[in-house]
């Protein structure tokens, strides 16, 4: 079973266009208009050995705000469409990953119930001409859609592109180790109630 899905998302702020392969290996092309977010999905994509094709246009000459925050909700809707109902999978993921100085701890649970936790806080709220803070909604817009829980956690760091990377990273690797199969699962669904 191929486990992918193609999302287009046309607003009046955004245009997006959208496919995941969430058993690839890594590869993305990518081009949001926002160069330090195209630099964050293909990390996300290389390490959580899943393909993206990613083409998205927006405001940006208001702020990136629109766009990030729709980019999240667009790769939310493509993952769960790509899980389906999520028989077999592992369901779990937990990943502590170092980027120089900074530690970044991502666990998940992909269990059709939306929660961020992200306790990240940022000395510094710039890396370039980006806005960290857009990172959050980011992950708030896929975790809504996607309807996952994720916790998000700072433990050291403080150069802002650092932390970020590790963040996108280790959302790759945890989401990798969820969505991956359970043998012992028999191709049911990992939740004693029978649904996610």
């Amino acid at each position: 079973m191929k486990r992918n899905a193609r999302i287009d998302r046309k607003t009046k702020e955004t245009e997006i266009h959208l496919h995941l392969n969430l058993d690839g290996t890594g590869c993305s092309q990518v081009d949001s208009g926002i160069p330090f977010m195209d630099h964050m999905l293909s990390l996300l994509a290389a390490h959580g050995f899943m393909d993206i094709e990613l083409n998205a246009r927006g405001d940006t000459d208001v702020d990136d705000h629109h766009t990030v925050e729709d980019l999240g909700i667009c790769i939310g809707l493509a993952l769960k469409e790509a899980l389906g109902e999520k028989k077999g999978i592992k369901r779990y993921g937990e990943v502590t990953l170092p980027m120089d100085e900074a530690l970044v701890r991502v666990v998940m649970d992909i269990s059709n119930r939306p929660v961020l936790s992200y306790r990240v806080c940022l000395q510094t709220q710039r890396t370039g001409t980006f806005d960290t803070g857009l990172i959050k909604e980011f992950f708030r817009a896929l975790v809504m859609n996607a309807g996952m829980t994720v916790h998000i956690d700072l433990l050291a760091g403080e150069e802002p592109h650092h932390i970020s990377e590790a963040i996108f990273k280790a959302f790759g690797r945890a989401m990798d180790q969820a969505s991956n199969s359970e043998n012992r699962l028999k191709g049911n669904v990992p939740s004693t109630k029978g649904i996610l």
